[in-house]
């Protein structure tokens, strides 16, 4: 839980604030102990005046600030029209919002964004005889309130102004509500902990980002020299350093046995395949380039990479379903999920750089066993006719027919130099069997990207550590498995492996919908956490360098 943080900015002016004009008012509320009646009386009047004075400026004034201006229709509604109450000139709560903004990084925000320096003038400087420096000084704290408040709670930017292959349904962020609710919360910190993402995979990465920030204060880590392949059992001076590496992040004892500081053991071996599991490279125990990159990787990056995780949950749909199915396209994952548990995982591959997966959040609707595969139109005419042209005996033997309406022609029967780009008036379609593209299940999500999760006849992709491989479907290395426990979740009953393997030999397309469509998250994530610790991976579609850029730019209103 965060806590106002005691930065010597605020304890520079702490005594200050305290007895200055917000502690003054403050003390003269009606839950003041033994306050007179009189007194009582002429501190809610000063209140209302205030009050008056607010609603007449967002009401009469051209010229307001910026942040003030962006949300005059919310503020005037709140404070005139629902008759709102001060929110920021009573208890503490200042000085509490002041100390949240310059902690937001616990958030993997940026306290910069957020005008700390602003209100702390406004604090210090404001008249207590100025009711309409009171007044404006209570609606910029109101402004930032719900900038920090939307940042926290829906991100800084709609997925797609950052990426066109983000398609997630843009979340909003309900100021009129934001201010009602922080009218009656009795703790902002309780408040800002209840408006920000609910999800364990949120609260884990926070937890990651204040460990690798306190690693970072104390110095991070040390670059280990690069150098040839270390194998188990081999003696090197570079191991010195990859066990001081590793100590501070994947358990290495920094200090062996007497003799011993140089030989790869297997103590480091064991450190080592942690990190390599960790990080994505193959678990192999063996030292080689792409583990010392990783290794090398500077831990600023690292925090970087949690802090843009961060921001990508907050995109993410605030109830996730009781059960689901999130494809982590960055991490080569799926995982099956129901009440927060992970109950299946297993590799996928993904579209390749130029074909991406696109990320979405959609429902599976239906499974279909021994689908048939129609080609997109693009790959039919890009990759197809060629082979169409020189030997449609060759894809014939592989199951594929052409359609055109209801009719199917065996594709030995066209002459297929008559078709081209423009003229081409044919579906390519492969029949169910073994040698289909789909293998024995495709799991639908209709959707406009024509993404899906499939089988696959290819498996020795799988073996692979990086997997980004497709034309934008996502192939699932467990997929008979998954048909099962998915049949089950969308509470259809009667499909056990048996059942499954029996309509699977028949080669027969079968369809089953299930009763409960499922929820299904395409994600992209360089970073997340589970049970091995802080996991990070490569940025095969160069979102992270987007979204820092699109950081680094924004234009700010304070």
């Amino acid at each position: 839980m965060r806590r106002p943080c005691s930065s010597p900015f605020l304890r520079q002016f702490g005594l200050r604030l305290c007895a200055g004009l917000f502690l003054a008012l403050a003390a003269a509320l009606p839950s003041a102990p033994g306050a007179e009646a009189a007194t009582v009386k002429e501190a809610q009047r000063n209140l209302a005046v205030i009050r008056i004075n607010a609603i007449d400026l967002l009401a009469r004034e051209k010229r307001l600030p910026l942040p003030i201006q962006q949300r005059r229709d919310v503020l005037r509604a709140y404070y005139e029209e629902q008759a709102g109450e001060l929110l920021w000139l009573r208890d503490d709560r200042a000085e509490a919002l002041v100390a949240i903004l310059n902690d937001a990084a616990a958030d993997g925000l940026r306290p910069d964004d957020y005008p700390t320096r602003q209100l702390m003038s406004l604090m210090q400087n404001t008249d207590a005889e100025d009711v309409r420096g009171l007044a404006l000084a209570e609606l910029f704290f109101s402004a930032a309130f719900l900038e920090y408040s939307a940042d926290l709670s829906v991100g800084r930017f709609l997925p797609s102004k950052v990426d066109p292959n983000f398609f997630l349904k843009a979340r909003t962020f309900d100021q009129a509500a934001a201010l009602q609710a922080v009218a009656k919360a009795d703790d902002l910190i309780d408040f800002f902990d209840a408006w920000q993402p609910a999800s364990s995979y949120y609260a884990a990465l926070r937890g990651a980002l204040a460990q690798y920030r306190e690693l970072e204060a104390e110095g991070g880590w040390d670059l280990v020299p690069l150098g040839a392949t270390l194998k188990p059992g081999m003696t090197d001076p570079r191991v010195v350093a990859i066990r001081e590496r590793l100590s501070a992040t994947d358990g290495a004892d920094p200090s062996p046995a007497a003799g011993a500081a140089e030989t790869y053991d297997a103590e480091l071996v064991a450190a080592v395949k942690r990190f390599q599991a960790r990080h994505g490279l193959d678990v192999d125990g063996v030292v080689g380039p792409a583990a010392l990159v990783a290794m090398n990787v500077p831990i600023e990056d690292r925090i970087q990479e949690i802090e843009l995780a961060m921001e990508r949950w907050r995109w993410m749909p605030r109830d996730l379903g009781e059960q689901y199915l999130m494809v982590n396209i960055a991490g080569f994952e799926l995982r099956r999920v129901k009440a927060g548990e992970t109950e299946q995982r297993m590799s996928v591959v993904v579209g390749k750089p130029y074909s991406r997966t696109p990320v979405f959040s959609d429902q599976v609707r239906y499974i279909e066993l021994n689908p048939y595969w129609t080609v997109p139109s693009g790959i039919a005419v890009k990759e197809e006719l060629g082979k169409l042209r020189s030997n449609p005996g060759g894809l014939s033997a592989q199951g594929f027919e052409a359609v055109r309406g209801k009719d199917v022609y065996d594709l030995r029967s066209i002459n297929w130099s008559n078709y081209g780009p423009g003229n081409f008036p044919f579906q390519l379609r492969q029949q169910p069997g073994p040698k289909n593209a789909l293998g024995r299940v495709k799991f639908m999500f209709p959707n406009e990207h024509n993404v899906y999760l499939h089988d696959t006849p290819s498996r020795s992709l799988f073996a692979r550590s990086e997997r980004a491989f497709s034309h934008g479907c996502i192939r699932v290395s467990k997929p008979l498995e998954l048909a099962q426990q998915v049949l089950i979740a969308g509470g259809v009953s009667g499909w056990n492996m048996d059942r499954i393997n029996s309509v699977v030999a028949t080669e027969k397309n079968t369809v089953v919908k299930l009763n409960q469509p499922l929820p299904i998250h395409l994600t992209y994530l360089t970073a997340w956490v589970d049970e091995d610790g802080v996991n990070f991976r490569k940025d095969i579609y160069n979102q992270d360098a987007k979204l820092l850029a699109a950081l680094d730019g924004k234009a700010l209103a304070w």
